[in-house]
């Protein structure tokens, strides 16, 4: 019997986006182009200072890059970073989709046994 192990998945990055806040801040940066913890706090339901300490969780996983702009930072999705978590989800699914068609071959097999 083979088994078949789950793909390396990066905790932190998983951790980050598991987040709504931050999902809902990577979604608006998508839409935008980019923004600042002021500009996306104006558009979320949390403080400034909430957006700011999202913002740090997401570029310390790469998945946002900050440039300063004045006094403030301009915050862009990496586009790298985030098609590395897509490509990971992926994996993580195609390797579920075959352990549950597995369970299913299983369970499928015992119910024509019992049938029998």
């Amino acid at each position: 019997m083979s088994t078949t192990l789950a793909p390396e998945v990066d905790d932190d990055l998983w951790s980050a986006i598991g987040d709504p806040t931050r999902r809902r801040m990577l979604d608006l940066l998508l839409i935008e182009g980019d923004g600042t913890a002021t500009s996306l706090s104006q558009q979320m339901p949390v403080s400034r200072q909430a957006v700011a300490k999202h913002l740090t969780v997401l570029d310390r996983v790469g998945l946002v890059r900050a440039t300063p702009a004045g006094r403030e930072k301009r915050y862009q999705v990496d586009d790298a970073q985030l098609a590395r978590a897509v490509a990971q989800l992926a994996s993580v699914g195609s390797t579920w989709d075959a352990r549950l068609r597995r369970i299913k071959r299983i369970a499928e097999a015992i119910q024509r046994t019992r049938q029998d």
